[in-house]
């Protein structure tokens, strides 16, 4: 079983990440769509090496995590650590629980979810989220309708149930490509 924390864990790629000082200018343009505290990560140097998928990754990534609008972020950023849990991501699983842990104040909670699993949620809301995110990630496939009712119980309308599963899918792949890449260094 893999230990998961929201104390910062280290990364080190397999691929030489792009150095910024000799970066091309196609380079320092897609690392500009990416969050601003990512730019210089090891892992958004690494993907640098691809310059117009990691701006378009970029772009879509900052759309589908900071939109003002729809489910709050706190939501997305919950959902995302759950997601990254699933996925075994231990690096992905720090960054979005401790993400969600500033957002909401609930730092007990999240660390409840890493210790014992989503299914300790007691707050009805999160527990359909995360119940929703698991589905999804783990089985695609077998995702229904019917599993949107405890989204809709929770008080979510279209756009937070559209948000999700923007923000479930993006994380499909970004924890795929973290663990493709590159592995964690987890704490002792």
């Amino acid at each position: 079983m893999k230990h998961f924390t929201m104390e910062e864990v280290g990364w080190t790629p397999r691929l030489p990440p792009v150095e910024a000082e000799t970066a091309t200018p196609a380079q320092l343009a897609a690392l500009e769509a990416c969050p601003p505290a990512q730019r210089l990560s090891t892992y958004f140097l690494t993907l640098a090496n691809d310059p117009g998928s990691l701006g378009e990754r970029g772009a879509l990534f900052n759309t589908v995590m900071y939109a003002p609008r729809g489910l709050p972020r706190a939501d997305r950023e919950f959902s995302t650590a759950v997601v990254s849990m699933a996925n075994g991501c231990v690096y992905c699983t720090s960054v979005h629980a401790r993400r969600f842990a500033e957002l909401s104040k609930q730092r007990e909670a999240m660390q409840r979810v890493l210790d014992e699993g989503h299914a300790v949620e007691t707050d009805p809301r999160r527990r359909a989220i995360a119940d929703f995110s698991e589905k999804l990630t783990l089985t695609p496939g077998a995702v229904s309708a019917a599993d949107l009712a405890p989204l809709r119980a929770a008080g979510m309308d279209d756009l937070e149930v559209l948000d999700l599963i923007h923000s479930i899918a993006m994380f499909a792949n970004a924890n795929r490509l973290m663990q493709s890449l590159g592995e964690t260094d987890a704490p002792e």
